[in-house]
């Protein structure tokens, strides 16, 4: 059943946020329900069975047939992996996904083929003239641009609804540069005006007939309607940024908040923009399209041209032996593992430089610059910086739940099933999990994982484990719940579970103390730290006189 498209701006898929985590997800809805029939009951089935998953962050409560038809229905049916219709079924993109070690590779083809319109998407008469394939013609965008802003991407990309006004794009693209350029003043000012001047343009009839109400409210004033677009936009912005870096083709910068493409990468580019066809496919044949879109073969990358391939890894594995008569599976297969010892490499020499200290001064400064909301992908940004900030302050071996890309760059965090941060000390466990959660929000969203975290590494390990919990600010109620486990004795957690909440300025103070001391610091003394904390629950009247005493030992932990 086609979904009808009522925008005025570039439609994308929006759910999941991150798409790497569509693939858990996908792999339960075929295992328990291929052949089924995709309705209501099947939409409620399918939610039980997620709740129950360590990867899974909501809830899906109040509505789980909405819910599940919201995760399915959106990026993992749009982009060709799974067929609903007229039974849940796997299509080869999807099982391509599920089994090759490339999963870059097999996003970028489907992404490359997403188009509005199409069978599944339909523009109605009150939306943009839609004639584009999206991802194709934003990696155009950054391909042309060099560096393409977050902020270029939301009030000008996302205007890119038909591929024909693309040329059109990218002059006021320029035009636009030009303008912050001579703009004297606030940068946040500046583009809060230009932004409300393209909205105001972009939605004109919509507001010369006094159609300004949204959905989500009754207010009907032009503030609220065009406030309400531009965080559609930016939602929109944000996931086309996510998505594209899922293809491996294309670097973030979390400072800049920008997208450029990987210099290794511009090849295969070009290769894409100069031989995929702009114009979208099979509008008016459901048929053909849902064959076409759950192709694993389509379209043809340059890693499926052998000459260029052999070519390819010639130049970015000089040294390696490459036998030029093997077949095209081989080579690829010769040119994953060959990526693959790249990024290990990559990633041993960041070890390296952290464990001297050399990086001590970018640790603290990519902190602050969290904590003044400066990095695209904050919640990223935390959980990386903070796997530094582990690997520094100590020894063991330190590992982060990340996806990295192949060069080393944190691409993504990985699924939700284990903690943030593990580290091995050898005869004890620790865990450290990060949020930039606050609020009410943070006790709802992180208080049950964070004990279910330490208790599956318990059962996992056989061994002592702890955990520190590190935000930017910590929650009452984290702090009475956190503190009440030190002294209960819950079996589904594996029995007394130790967990430090600690704010993100405290952890960094411990950090500093760790720089400054005349010696390494040694896995026993961090121990220390989280027994004495042990010790100190057992003592305390109440959570308050805990968290004041034990914030107070962290500022002096190394004493």
């Amino acid at each position: 059943m086609a979904r009808t498209i009522d925008s005025k701006v570039l439609f994308l898929t929006t759910s999941p946020r991150t798409p790497e985590k569509m693939v858990p997800e996908i792999e339960l809805l075929v295992e328990h329900f291929a052949g089924d029939s995709w309705n209501s009951g099947t939409q409620r089935a399918f939610m039980d069975i997620l709740r129950e998953e360590q990867f899974f962050n909501g809830k899906g409560e109040k509505d789980p047939a909405l819910s599940a038809r919201d995760r399915i229905n959106r990026a993992p049916k749009s982009l060709g992996f799974v067929n609903l219709s007229p039974r849940i079924s796997l299509t080869p993109a999807g099982q391509a996904l599920l089994t090759f070690k490339r999963k870059d590779e097999v996003f970028l083809r489907q992404l490359l083929k997403f188009q509005v319109p199409s069978p599944y998407h339909k523009p109605t008469a009150k939306a943009a003239s839609f004639c584009v394939k999206p991802y194709l013609e934003m990696l155009r965008l950054v391909r042309t641009m060099g560096t393409l802003k977050f902020d270029e991407l939301q009030i000008f990309g996302m205007q890119l609804t038909d591929w024909h006004d693309f040329d059109n794009i990218v002059k006021k693209i320029e035009i636009f540069r030009v303008a912050k350029v001579e703009h004297q003043g606030s940068y946040k000012v500046f583009k809060a005006e230009y932004l409300r001047n393209e909205l105001t343009r972009i939605f004109e009839d919509r507001i010369a007939s006094g159609e300004t109400k949204t959905r989500e409210s009754n207010d009907t004033s032009l503030e609220k309607f065009l406030k309400t677009q531009s965080s559609n936009m930016r939602d929109y912005a944000d996931a086309c940024f996510r998505y594209l870096r899922a293809t491996g083709l294309v670097n973030v910068s979390h400072v800049g908040k920008s997208l450029s493409i990987i210099p290794d990468r511009l090849e295969d580019v070009d290769y894409i923009l100069q031989t995929v066809d702009r114009e979208p496919r099979f509008v008016d044949d459901a048929a053909s399209y849902i064959d076409y879109l759950g192709s694993a073969d389509t379209p043809l990358l340059l890693t499926d041209d052998k000459q260029r391939l052999v070519a390819k890894l010639h130049a970015e594995f000089p040294e390696a032996r490459v036998n030029q008569d093997a077949d095209i599976t081989t080579l690829k297969n010769l040119f994953a593992e060959l990526t693959e010892r790249r990024k290990s490499d990559n990633l041993c020499k960041q070890v390296e430089e952290i464990k001297d200290y050399k990086l001590y001064d970018d640790i603290q400064n990519t902190y602050r610059q969290i904590e003044k909301n400066e990095l695209y992908d904050a919640p990223l940004m935390l959980e990386w910086n903070t796997w530094r900030a582990m690997t520094m302050l100590d020894g063991g071996e330190i590992k982060a739940n990340l996806n990295f890309d192949d060069f080393g760059k944190p691409l993504s965090t990985a699924q939700g099933n284990i903690a943030d941060i593990v580290c091995d000390y050898g005869d004890y466990m620790l865990a450290v999990e990060v949020t930039m959660a606050s609020g009410q929000k943070q006790y709802e969203m992180e208080s049950e994982p964070v004990s279910r975290h330490l208790g599956k590494m318990k059962k996992a390990c056989g061994k002592p484990c702890y955990c520190l919990f590190i935000a930017p600010t910590i929650n009452e109620a984290c702090i009475a719940h956190f503190y009440a486990l030190h002294n209960m004795n819950i079996s589904y957690y594996g029995g007394k579970s130790v967990i430090i909440p600690l704010p993100l300025n405290i952890f960094q103070k411990m950090i500093e103390d760790s720089y400054k001391a005349n010696y390494t610091p040694n896995p026993l003394q961090v121990r220390r730290f989280f027994e004495y904390s042990e010790e100190l629950a057992r003592k305390c009247d109440n959570e308050n006189i805990w968290y004041k005493q034990i914030t107070e030992k962290a500022l002096n932990w190394l004493g």
